[in-house]
């Protein structure tokens, strides 16, 4: 078999495999799955949402606490610098 041929057998394929799907997404059944479908990934899409909002507040969080953190080193440093230049 050829490239060409290869190609050609390719789209004719594609075609009959779109026109099938486009048939059965027009039946009754077709539209029940459609349905179940949006809904699975609706719920899927809330959930990762919760997951990276959670993440998010952990990720900010720590970052809150380090800044603290070096807050608190830089201010004592510079009490160790004037104490040692007093």
């Amino acid at each position: 078999m050829t490239t060409k041929q290869k190609f050609l057998t390719g789209i004719i394929l594609g075609a009959a495999a779109g026109a099938g799907l486009a048939f059965f997404l027009q039946t009754e059944k077709g539209k029940e799955v459609m349905a179940a479908l949006k809904e699975k990934l609706s719920d899927l899409a809330d959930q990762a949402g919760d997951t990276v909002a959670s993440k998010w507040h952990d990720f900010d969080n720590e970052m809150s606490e380090l800044m603290k953190k070096g807050k608190n080193f830089v201010a004592e440093l510079e009490q160790k610098a004037k104490d040692a230049t007093t």
